[in-house]
């Protein structure tokens, strides 16, 4: 049984006679408080998709539900509906955009390294990887002798998703950026 402060994002947990999936983590550190960090998680329901949001003491035990992550790509889009493909048996996962509404900005056809989470048999989201790489559709022209640390300008990707990036960068570039923190990290 981990503590609280183990416990990472889209990890499930037990938790009031359900299982739940972890989708955020804030830590927070009061003042006058004897050591003690508090962690504040936003957990959804798996099988209603209730969100709660709980905060736990750094030193409270949970426990860890039954989780398999399972290799899958981005298949289509069905209506509301985003439908993955397992990579090794070819099973069909169906998962409502509001279930992985923070990893849309990141999939595409061509994303590698997605894992559909599996709870008690039922695809409760997706895990993307740690970087991927989208292409620029949009953004102001470049500019000539720009720095690399220079100043930024706003960029959007052809997810929809809008970004800073340095300013050599221009439309038609791909770049490689960072899921957790939807940052720009580089060239691809």
């Amino acid at each position: 049984m981990p503590k609280a402060s183990e416990i990472k994002k889209n990890q499930a947990i037990e938790f009031n006679n359900g299982v739940y999936i972890v989708k955020d983590i804030e830590r927070s550190v009061p003042q006058g408080r004897a050591g003690g960090s508090l962690y504040r998680m936003r957990i959804y329901d798996v099988v209603t998709g209730q969100k709660v949001d709980h905060t736990f003491k750094d030193s409270d035990m949970l426990n860890m539900a039954d989780l398999i992550r399972r290799p899958a790509m981005f298949s289509y889009i069905d209506g509301d509906e985003y439908v993955f493909m397992d990579n090794e048996d070819y099973t069909p996962y169906n998962l409502n955009s509001e279930q992985i509404e923070g990893q849309i900005p990141f999939i595409t056809e061509s994303t590698e390294g997605m894992y559909a989470i599996i709870v008690d048999g039922n695809a409760v989201g997706i895990d993307v990887p740690p970087s991927v790489e989208l292409d620029i559709v949009e953004t102001d022209p470049s500019i000539k002798g720009a720095s690399a640390t220079s100043r930024t300008k706003p960029a959007t990707l052809s997810t929809g998703l809008v970004i800073q990036v340095p300013e050599y960068i221009s439309s038609g570039d791909r770049v490689k950026v960072n899921t957790e923190d939807k940052k720009f990290m580089s060239r691809a």
